[in-house]
């Protein structure tokens, strides 16, 4: 069983809830979505075929526990959900970050889903597939990536709309780097009294000008 693999490496964990933490990041090839502000569009196509076994072997060579598969989109691929439970199977904490439009009831319960709802300004937010929320557990988490005020608001509005069970910290307000200020986003939660965490891209404060293997 093989899988198109972009790229794989080790650093900072950028965003989530364990933002600042070393992490081996498997990304794969592929993606089903165009959002207007992707930076990872050197990953729509290129990559090489890796068997599950191979792709074990090469995370082994770094000292680190955590793993996250990104994309892309992992869940373009149907081996995705077997390369997850395999890397568990070997004693790691997973993180899966998917862009939401495929259905995550098949993921092994012990991974950690990172949930992208897509907002207005991505151009995609009609693929979102909202009864994901429904296959979520207190593990996961949210992740709403922010241009504008009208982003902002459509966000804000899913928390009216859903019952989410996800824990506040877990529920992340991210601006898109250098389109939204920080300052801006935040102003708005506290005016808002929004119970949710602002997270920005913290790899790219770390390396602004590097745009692959981090």
């Amino acid at each position: 069983m093989t899988l198109k693999v972009n790229e794989i490496f080790y650093s900072i964990q950028g965003e989530s809830s364990r933002a600042g933490c070393p992490t081996v990041f498997i990304r794969l090839s592929g993606c089903n979505l165009r959002c207007s502000y992707c930076d990872t569009k050197y990953a729509y196509e290129d990559g090489k075929e890796m068997e599950v076994k191979q792709i074990l072997e090469a995370i082994k060579e770094f000292d680190c526990h955590l793993v996250e598969i990104t994309g892309g989109e992992p869940l373009l691929q149907e081996e995705t959900p077997t390369l997850i439970s395999k890397i568990l199977d070997d004693g790691y904490t997973v993180m899966l970050e998917t862009n939401g439009s495929f259905d995550v009831g098949e993921i092994d319960g012990r991974c950690i889903k990172i949930i992208d709802v897509k907002c207005p300004s991505s151009g995609e937010h009609e693929k979102n597939l909202f009864s994901n929320f429904e296959k979520m557990n207190k593990n996961d988490e949210l992740k709403f990536v922010i241009e504008t005020k009208e982003d902002y608001n459509y966000a804000k509005d899913q928390f009216l709309i859903y019952d989410i069970i996800i824990p506040p910290g877990n529920i992340h307000f991210s601006p898109v780097f250098q389109k939204l200020s920080p300052q801006t986003l935040s102003a708005w939660i506290l005016e808002d009294n929004l119970n949710v965490r602002m997270t920005p891209q913290l790899h790219k404060f770390i390396w602004p000008d590097k745009d692959r293997g981090v």
